[in-house]
C-alpha cells in the first residue's frame, strides 16, 4: 500500500527535526488508508472521533444548533489532518460530523497507536505539537473573525485559504460557515464579480 502522501506531509510539517525513513515506516504502519463516497460520513455525532489525514478528497465539518439546522464548521481540503480534538483526545462521543463532499482517499489511525508514535518518535511527536498548534490558532482566528469581521471579509479569508470551498461545497453550507444567509451570501458574490 503506497503512503507516500502520507508520509511526504509528515516530513514537510516537522521543522527543525530530522526524520528518517525507518521513523516514517513505522508511522506509517499506524495508519491504515480509507476510501469514502460523497456524502458518507467518516464521524457521526455521537461517535468517538478517529485522527485522518486526507490525502484526497474534500470534507465538511457541521453541527446542529437548538432548532435542528446545520451549521457548517469547517472545510477541508486535500493534505490535511482532520480530527474532532475534543473527541478523539478525551475519547468522548463528538458532537460534530465530518462527511465526504466529494469520494475522498484518507489514512486514519486511533488514539493507542497514535499515543504510541508520540511516545516512541521524537520526530511525530513534533509534528503532532505543530498541527495541534496550526489548528488551534485557525479555530481562535475563525471564532474572531465571526465577532469583528464582516461578512465580506470573511468571505474574502475563505477564498484565500481554501479555494476548492466553491468547486465542491453547496452554497447552503457556505453560507451557514460564514454565519449569513444564502440570499446575503449571493449578494457578497455578485458585489465582489462587479469590481
Amino acid at each position: 500500500m503506497d503512503k507516500v502522501a502520507l508520509t511526504d506531509f509528515i516530513k514537510s510539517n516537522i521543522v527543525n527535526i530530522p526524520i528518517d525513513e525507518q521513523s516514517l515506516q513505522i508511522i506509517a504502519e499506524q495508519f491504515e488508508e480509507r476510501t469514502f463516497k460523497k456524502d458518507e460520513y467518516l464521524l457521526k455525532e455521537g461517535k468517538v472521533s478517529g485522527y485522518f489525514f486526507l490525502s484526497e478528497g474534500f470534507l465538511r465539518v457541521f453541527t446542529f444548533d437548538t432548532d435542528g439546522n446545520e451549521v457548517t464548521t469547517y472545510f477541508y481540503s486535500q493534505n490535511k489532518i482532520v480530527f474532532d480534538a475534543a473527541s478523539f483526545f478525551l475519547k468522548r462521543p463528538s458532537t460534530e460530523n465530518i462527511q465526504a463532499m466529494t469520494e475522498c482517499k484518507v489514512y486514519v489511525t486511533n488514539f493507542e497507536k497514535l499515543n504510541q508514535l508520540f511516545h516512541s518518535v521524537a520526530a511525530f511527536r513534533e509534528f503532532g505539537r505543530q498541527i495541534i498548534v496550526q489548528e488551534f490558532v485557525a479555530y481562535k482566528q475563525r471564532t474572531l473573525a465571526m465577532i469583528n469581521q464582516s461578512a465580506e471579509k470573511r468571505y474574502l479569508k475563505l477564498i484565500e485559504t481554501n479555494k476548492d470551498v466553491f468547486q465542491f461545497a453547496h452554497l447552503s453550507h457556505i453560507a451557514s460557515y460564514l454565519g449569513i444567509s444564502e440570499r446575503t451570501l449571493n449578494r457578497i458574490r455578485q458585489n465582489f464579480t462587479k469590481k
